[in-house]
């Protein structure tokens, strides 16, 4: 892999994340600048997107550079059989970084072995979703004032979530307590688990979001259960709805605890959640601009800190 592209948060090593997150810190500070001036960044996105899409497009736009590429693969000649590394070679012609993502696991990682421009990863299948969870650590580190030795719980599609897998890789560094919320089905993979085994990580596994649970918590990750990444519809209609948060549960909870959620939520946050102001998902979402503008910026080999 290039070393400036950005495939898994597993990809830099602690002191690297803290660096990019002092970037993201300088970027809420100073949201526009031309340091991207005259770059081209193309966004490839083969499966849906809003958020992590708009927010790397924004994020290039207030940093001067220009954005192509496409939202909808049909349009593109994928659509013809064009295979992905014939995408991936013919877009670097015309781009100096470009930003994915895909259905299938692993695609991002591809990527970087066909061309010499810098791969960015939106999220790759059940696999990874490595920019999310720098603006979910910037996130945490901004409502937490740190990292260490928090307690997180995380609930719903433990499986099939990218978000959490990714989450739980960065968390490792900070000596965190884990609480896993989810029905058999949906359980954390066996290798992540083991991760926490072999690093000595404290985590619980539970199929109950008890007030126990919640009451211990300093972060509450909650989790849509996705239905694309379900080949049998009749599990996904079993399990969608097995997890809420709503507003009375949240009664009890620590003052410092936040709600977080990488969004479209469906059912699993109640509406009555919206206004309590342990509900941090929105500012979550904004936050995203200036993680994706300190990914952008270390992967062209740009430091903002000394521009």
């Amino acid at each position: 892999m290039k070393s400036s592209s950005f495939v898994a948060i597993d990809d830099i090593n602690k002191q690297e994340m803290l660096d990019l997150l002092e970037r993201a810190r300088y970027f809420e500070e100073h949201p526009n600048s031309k340091i991207l001036d005259g770059r081209v960044v193309a966004t490839l996105f083969f499966e849906p997107s809003t958020r992590t899409r708009l927010s790397f497009e924004t994020a290039v736009n207030r940093l001067g550079g220009r954005v192509i590429g496409f939202s909808d693969a049909s349009t593109s000649s994928t659509s013809k059989g064009e295979t992905l590394k014939d995408t991936i070679k013919m877009v670097s012609n015309y781009a100096d970084i470009i930003v994915m993502r895909h259905f299938l696991e692993g695609a991002a990682q591809y990527a970087t072995e066909v061309t010499d421009v810098p791969i960015v990863n939106a999220g790759d299948g059940a696999n990874q979703h490595p920019s999310q969870t720098l603006l979910d650590l910037y996130s945490i580190l901004k409502t937490q004032g740190t990292l260490e030795g928090l307690t997180i719980t995380m609930v719903g599609d433990l499986k099939y979530g990218r978000t959490v897998h990714s989450l739980l890789m960065a968390l490792r560094h900070f000596k965190p307590v884990f609480n896993f919320v989810s029905c058999p089905e949906l359980r954390m993979p066996e290798e992540y688990i083991k991760i926490c085994r072999r690093e000595g990580i404290e985590f619980h596994e539970y199929t109950d979001f008890s007030q126990e649970v919640i009451d211990s918590s300093d972060i509450i990750y909650m989790t849509r259960v996705q239905r694309e990444r379900f080949s049998d519809i009749m599990e996904y209609e079993r399990v969608k709805n097995l997890y809420t948060l709503r507003n009375a549960m949240l009664a009890t909870s620590k003052p410092n605890v936040k709600i977080l959620h990488p969004l479209p939520r469906v059912n699993e946050i109640d509406r009555d959640v919206d206004d309590n102001p342990k509900a941090y998902y929105f500012e979550q979402a904004r936050n995203g601009v200036f993680a994706r503008q300190a990914i952008l910026t270390r992967a062209l080999g740009i430091d903002p800190l000394k521009s």
